[in-house]
């Protein structure tokens, strides 16, 4: 059973990396442990590390240290083999891929990357090691440059050369195709392919393909002056800016950057204006040419603003620095999360992953890991993609979420705020919200907002809400997003990274309200420890929750469990297990645990039990030797607040388990409650099980 892949191509620029970053992300979803292996790296003239190897460590947090994941630079492999020690290599990448199959279920394994001459040579190389690892090999196809029978003919010759040295094909994806030409190759495909080679198309995109302004800066060896923040700016064309300024502005495409002498005060000052005007494209940032800096009063004027726009200074000529900025290709790194994001979704989008996986045979893992879960919430959500509102969108980790999720195609969303701020925090933040998917409401001028104040004070009039605080209350983001949640014009609501605990659920309370059948609103977080993931109840809710409550909050968390895809085992956490202690706070757990008993005898419960017993299997044998769950417990109810946010926190921070959550329970659809510290992973991650809950509501 092959524990793993090889990916290569037959020449370059071919988006190789868009496949492997996709590629790794899915198998994260579905095996525990996988490492990165590229046989061969690039030379790096200032001995920086290998940048494929770093994104994939960084973005994945894989446990691999960077020495490990490869065995020779190209230079080494080129002396090596001309010195006649072939065997030497390939002994020495076998040895070094054998010690990473041995510590992990799964190993990807990146072939080498076409750069100038030398592309036969390359691509032999990838088949020998391919062929001496004994892997199988997935191609990535470059669709740029040639017609669809062309790359149909490539790829038929390059499954012959694999067929000779019998290395086995698993599939072949065509990359940077033009989107007009797709049809027309998957016919061919379908016709000239074997059908056990799995295919994929995936088309060209302008924005993994144009550089961005920290590659631009690199590639002319620029010294960055202004908009350090802003180097992620991705590159779509450029032009040279030694026209008159009404000209130059007639020439700005967006994500245009202009080449110009340091000189040229007006074009630079126009150009930042332009950026901030709405009558003209973004500015992707600017390159002074010959060594010419701003003079001093425009220096002191952009020293003042707070530039969007990232200003290099070079010490070549303005023809030279623009050959150099032509020759600059686009590449993926650590940093450029949002590119990283992208690709892994255009991957994604374009290909059956389902069926990938299922093709590529796996050590099946015991356990399931943080990322596998989030991988799994993430896949489930996509299903059916629902709407989501965020009432505060002045926060600009809300901003950068929702770019995130919309990228990732995970939802639709309302963002509540003034438009022409959160406009401009998108400007700010770099952030482009795709349209289609994403609504910005001002809730006091939305032509919403009259009906919902009807609504609200016939909801609330017998609570003494005139129409004056009803108007009032609507105006607010949670009150005006808890209504669109209500009347059906959004599916959930996620709020609480500005706004209290209390300011976020109270309108859910008021006319929302609780299922039927349930009196009792509570959270859970889903903790993904190393190798499992379990669930606390309540950690963000009910201060001192009587028996009554315990058991709601029990029943709800098993339920929410039951929806994630966890069996429920539930442990009624106290400071005594079984029989053993006595006190009021012992007797209310024990009575919750019979009055869980009693309302679903199909759930299996042990209460009281202290929190090893519950968790470990050794503990929970000698405490409770005849209980089915003490050692084995998947959902824990803590018996107060204060014990249970504590915990979350403690478990959180000393062991590096991720939390999601808060999740609220018992509503009639989903509000969701976020901490003002939260990240934008917690966001996301928030959003994403938020998106669950309304796939499950049935009113």
């Amino acid at each position: 059973m092959s524990k793993a892949i090889y990916i290569a191509s037959s020449e370059s620029n071919s988006g190789k990396s868009i496949v492997t970053l996709g590629l790794m992300n899915i198998l994260l979803g579905t095996i525990r442990k996988i490492a990165y292996f590229k046989p061969v790296i690039r030379d790096s003239p200032d001995n920086r590390k290998d940048i494929n190897i770093e994104t994939m460590i960084d973005h994945f947090e894989l446990d691999t240290l960077y020495e490990d994941c490869y065995s020779f630079t190209y230079s080494e492999l080129l002396r090596l083999r001309g010195e006649g020690n072939h065997s030497f290599v390939i002994d020495s990448i076998i040895n070094k891929y054998k010690r990473l199959e041995d510590t992990h279920d799964f190993v990807l394994v990146d072939g080498m990357d076409f750069e100038g001459e030398g592309a036969s040579f390359e691509f032999s190389s990838n088949v020998d090691i391919a062929k001496n690892l004994s892997i199988p090999l997935i191609l990535v196809a470059k669709g740029s440059g040639y017609t669809p029978a062309e790359i149909t003919r490539n790829v038929l010759s390059t499954m012959q050369i694999l067929r000779e040295r019998e290395v086995p094909l698993l599939a072949v994806i065509a990359n940077k195709l033009d989107p007009s030409k797709i049809e027309e190759l998957q016919n061919l495909f379908a016709h000239s392919l074997s059908k056990r080679v799995l295919t994929s198309i995936i088309p060209y995109s302008q924005q993994l393909s144009s550089p961005t302004m920290k590659e631009i800066a690199e590639g002319v060896n620029g010294k960055v002056l202004f908009g350090q923040s802003y180097l992620s700016n991705p590159v779509d064309h450029f032009i040279v800016g030694a026209m008159q300024l009404q000209n130059c502005l007639t020439h700005l495409d967006e994500n245009t950057l202009i080449v110009t002498p340091g000189d040229r005060g007006d074009i630079i000052l126009a150009m930042i204006q332009a950026n901030l005007s709405k009558n003209y494209p973004k500015v992707a940032g600017l390159v002074f040419s010959g060594g010419l800096t701003p003079d001093e009063p425009i220096i002191k004027l952009l020293e003042g603003l707070e530039t969007l726009v990232p200003m290099v200074q070079v010490e070549t000529g303005t023809f030279e620095t623009v050959n150099k900025v032509a020759s600059v290709k686009s590449r993926i790194y650590p940093e450029n999360k949002l590119k990283i994001d992208f690709a892994i979704a255009a991957f994604e989008k374009n290909t059956d992953t389902v069926a990938l996986v299922d093709k590529i045979a796996t050590s099946q893992s015991k356990g399931i890991t943080p990322r596998m879960f989030q991988y799994q919430l993430v896949k489930r959500a996509r299903l059916a993609k629902k709407h989501i509102v965020l009432p505060e969108g002045s926060d600009p980790r809300i901003l950068e979420a929702a770019g995130k999720l919309l990228k990732q195609e995970v939802v639709r969303l309302t963002i509540l705020g003034k438009k022409d701020e959160i406009e401009a925090s998108l400007l700010k933040l770099n952030i482009e919200l795709d349209e289609k998917n994403v609504n910005i409401i001002n809730p006091v001028d939305s032509p919403l907002l009259p009906a919902y104040i009807s609504t609200l004070y016939e909801l609330r009039k017998s609570k003494n809400v005139n129409m004056d605080m009803a108007t009032d209350f609507m105006k607010d983001g949670a009150y005006f997003g808890t209504m669109m949640v209500y009347k059906g014009d959004a599916d959930g609501m996620v709020s609480g990274a500005i706004n209290t605990t209390q300011h976020t659920i109270r309108p859910a309370l008021q006319f929302i309200k609780t299922r039927p059948g349930v009196s009792t609103v509570s959270s859970v977080f889903f903790m993904c420890l190393e190798d499992r993931v379990i669930v606390f109840g309540d950690c963000a809710v009910i201060p001192k929750p009587t028996s009554d409550q315990l058991a709601d909050i029990a029943i709800s968390s098993a339920e929410s469990s039951i929806m994630f895809g966890i069996e429920p085992r539930i442990a009624m956490l106290s400071y005594s297990s079984g029989a053993s202690g006595t006190g009021e706070e012992v007797e209310k757990v024990r009575r919750a645990t019979e009055l869980v008993k009693q309302r679903r005898p199909d759930l299996p419960v042990e209460g009281p039990i202290q929190y090893d017993a519950a968790v470990d299997p050794i503990v929970g044998k000698q405490k409770l030797p005849n209980s089915k769950v003490a050692g084995q417990a998947t959902v824990l109810i803590f018996p107060d607040l204060n014990t249970g946010n504590n915990t979350y926190k403690a478990v959180q921070r000393e062991t590096g388990a991720v939390a999601i959550g808060p999740m609220l329970q018992g509503l009639n659809k989903p509000v969701n409650d976020l901490s003002r510290g939260c990240t934008v992973d917690d966001i996301f991650n928030t959003v994403v099980i938020t998106a669950i809950q309304a796939q499950q509501t049935k009113i």
